[in-house]
């Protein structure tokens, strides 16, 4: 399809106000998230208590019928809100802060690339939301549910009642007592970890898509590498879940999903620019300028 100086907005300013504008969306995005960051700090402690409630819950299935979790020093809770804060901020700023990034790029953009970008715009922060929640509501209980099982809660919870409450002391004669003494900040890392990477992992779809159309990407391409995008979900998995089979094999088939549905997606791209191609006769009935788009080869 060709374009014109008309579909093109002017964007002939000199490099000086191209910064000014740059600096003036900067600021507004940095001012949008520390907005949204104190707004999440002053609840901090209910998302807290929502994050924490995966192991709350494997502790309750695992034999401890009032889970306690600690810190040791001061401030460790504090910059644990603040933690909470950033991460949450960042997310409840995002819409402010791609909006700035759109206004500064729509003006170099032409008038079809604006209607091809933006449903990117808006399906990222709705895939890491999908990825964040199936992290929160799946994954993390069952990473819990693992690592807790090693425990031996219900020699702390013997404990706890022995000493009213108190820290834990030893229950045996003889040896050492092992349980479980959860610390706030590391339950939440591990938490916060998972969130952030089945987040990103579920922008797969959005990633090989704008490549597809940036034509850094094509179906058949993405067809033909199948067999080391396996292996590359494998060790991702393998990275960034417990070690065990039910977790990792509930990331790849997750993950792999994502990555056949990107190939689909990315087949479509084709198959529109084609047609576009051809309706303008660059391109005859029986040519194709990706080869085969049918997802089915």
């Amino acid at each position: 399809m060709s374009q014109t100086d008309s579909d093109i907005e002017d964007s002939s300013a000199p490099l000086v106000e191209h910064l000014a504008e740059l600096r003036t969306r900067l600021i507004r995005a940095a001012l949008a998230f520390v907005v949204a960051m104190v707004i999440c700090f002053t609840v901090a402690s209910p998302i807290l208590d929502f994050l924490l409630i995966p192991i709350e819950k494997s502790m309750r299935a695992l034999g401890n019928p009032n889970p306690v979790m600690q810190y040791t020093a001061p401030q460790e809770y504090f910059f644990t809100l603040i933690r909470i804060s950033m991460v949450g901020g960042l997310a409840l700023a995002f819409p402010v802060i791609a909006y700035q990034l759109w206004r500064f790029v729509a003006p170099g953009l032409y008038r079809n690339e604006k209607n091809a970008f933006l449903p990117f715009l808006i399906a990222s922060p709705v895939l890491f939301l999908m990825g964040a929640a199936f992290a929160q509501y799946v994954v993390v209980p069952l990473a819990m549910t693992f690592f807790l099982g090693f425990a031996d809660l219900p020699s702390f919870v013997g404990a706890l009642v022995a000493n009213g409450g108190d820290v834990a002391t030893a229950t045996k004669d003889t040896g050492i007592d092992i349980v479980f003494n959860g610390k706030v900040n590391e339950s939440l890392d591990i938490t916060l970890k998972m969130i952030v990477a089945f987040g990103l992992c579920f922008q797969l779809p959005v990633l090989l898509t704008l490549m597809g159309k940036a034509g850094l990407a094509t179906a058949h391409g993405l067809r033909s590498t199948r067999k080391y995008a396996v292996v590359g979900i494998l060790t991702v998995a393998a990275l960034v879940t417990p070690p065990d089979v039910t977790t990792q094999l509930i990331l790849f088939v997750v993950v792999y999903g994502l990555y056949e549905i990107s190939i689909f997606l990315v087949a479509r791209v084709e198959k529109k620019r084609t047609e576009e191609l051809r309706a303008a006769g660059v391109l005859g009935e029986d040519e194709d300028l990706f080869g085969e788009f049918d997802d089915e080869k």
